[in-house]
């Protein structure tokens, strides 16, 4: 009955309003203690269910992370990169990363980029200063829409190509079920035409903001 407690001290700190991950932990030593564990044995539990499970808390340091940078100029470090460099425009910017964000995720890499580690941080504040660099007549908004929407894009019809990816995985089990042999080899190479359709549209897309910037240069000299 003593470990019931742990309900009781999850249910007052979260009304409390205290740090839930705090309230988690004291909630789960109350309920080792009330159980009868020694402290040296809790702590040691503690420490074998963080290492079996740090893939899933990497993602709570790898955003304070991004927030820190972010607030020590990161996005203004991202721009002056792009203003320093000549002959780049919104177009080629957003077409080399599409096709850079396909190709690792094509091999398994989905989490190089993302709109929290990536787009956020340095792409859309690198979109916002090519297009006011290569004079573009989209807004900063709009810009950084676009490289949110370019990252989504290659993401979206790069991973399916990676044999091991979850949606390969549950085709293969769905066809298995009804009694169909599904290699996931032969299932990740009928991604492979339509992300090389979503590059050849999409990166045309962004390629035409270029020429309609230049046609509109044109049309004012």
């Amino acid at each position: 009955m003593l470990v019931l407690l742990a309900v009781v001290v999850l249910v007052a700190g979260l009304v409390a309003r205290i740090n839930p991950l705090a309230v988690v932990l004291a909630s789960a030593a109350t309920a080792g203690l009330a159980a009868g564990l020694p402290l040296a044995e809790l702590l040691a539990r503690f420490g074998a269910a963080f290492n079996a499970n740090k893939f899933v808390t990497a993602v709570f340091l790898v955003i304070p992370t991004i927030g820190l940078l972010e607030r020590h100029g990161l996005q203004e470090r991202a721009k002056q990169l792009m203003r320093g460099l000549r002959g780049i425009t919104l177009g080629r910017l957003l077409f080399a990363y599409l096709l850079a964000r396909q190709l690792t995720s094509a091999v398994g890499l989905t989490q190089l980029g993302g709109q929290v580690t990536m787009v956020r941080p340095m792409l859309g504040p690198m979109a916002e200063a090519a297009a006011e660099q290569d004079g573009s007549s989209l807004d900063a908004d709009r810009a950084k829409a676009l490289a949110a929407a370019t990252d989504n894009i290659g993401l979206f019809f790069g991973e399916d190509i990676f044999l091991a990816i979850g949606s390969i995985l549950l085709m293969k089990g769905v066809m298995e079920g009804y009694g169909m042999k599904a290699e996931p080899f032969a299932l990740s190479m009928w991604a492979v035409p339509t992300a090389i359709a979503a590059l050849l549209i999409h990166g045309g897309r962004v390629l035409l903001l270029d020429r309609k910037r230049r046609r509109l240069q044109d049309g004012i000299a």
